[in-house]
């Protein structure tokens, strides 16, 4: 069975629990996504099915001549998706948000708006140098990044200023709280990354399905 969607974030509301307890919850619209490909291991070596969301404004040839091979209109977002080998995939053209249930877990990734160059204490919560005691243009300053002696360089992975979002982000094991199939929506507890209305990639979770076994929970 496939493993995921392509959608767009609505946006955040409250929603409320039969228990009265209220929980802050993202909108997505999750598909319909429209199969364009379906890989096979004997031919590409793995199986995965290639899903389009979205409708596109313009296409290339080779990129018109795909979706007319699966008889689709051109859609703006493609992504590809592994499925195991014994899926039984019964060869619909279609995938809706009813792939999904309530109380499961999900991995959403997206890529967040960019927020331009930041300093150490922005990007990274640095706490600062000294305000007084003789300090001078200090304040907000990363200090030392390195030794002279030994190891003599800035290791790899320092944090230090620049660029921080506009890039590929996976927020793993958020519950799902509701399913509409009917309006193709999808709510989960928490924030996903990005903007109203940014495309998403919704994916049953890996690690939590993997803990459910073990617990006797719900994947």
């Amino acid at each position: 069975m496939i493993s995921g969607l392509i959608g767009k974030k609505i946006g955040m509301k409250r929603l409320f629990t039969e228990s009265g307890e209220a929980k802050a919850s993202t909108v997505i619209q999750a598909g319909p996504c429209t199969v364009v490909q379906k890989k096979t291991k004997e031919r590409d070596g793995y199986m995965a099915v290639q899903l389009a969301f979205g409708k596109g404004k313009s296409a290339n040839k080779p990129r018109t001549g795909h979706f007319k091979k699966w008889n689709a209109e051109p859609a703006e977002l493609v992504r590809e998706f592994r499925i195991e080998e014994d899926s039984g995939d019964n060869g619909d053209k279609e995938v809706t948000v009813g792939i999904f249930s309530k109380h499961a877990f999900v991995d959403v990734t997206a890529v967040p708006r960019g927020k331009g160059i930041m300093g150490v204490m922005k990007r990274w919560g640095f706490s600062g140098g000294n305000m007084s005691h003789g300090s001078h243009k200090w304040n907000r300053r990363p200090g030392s990044i390195g030794a002279s002696a030994d190891p003599a360089r800035v290791l790899k992975g320092q944090k230090m200023a620049g660029r921080a979002g506009k890039r590929k982000v996976t927020v793993q094991n958020l519950r799902v709280l509701e399913v509409d199939e009917k309006n193709n929506l999808l709510i989960v507890e928490g924030a996903v990354p990005g903007a109203r209305g940014g495309y998403v990639v919704v994916r049953k979770a890996k690690k939590r399905g993997k803990l459910a076994e073990t617990k006797g929970e719900e994947k």
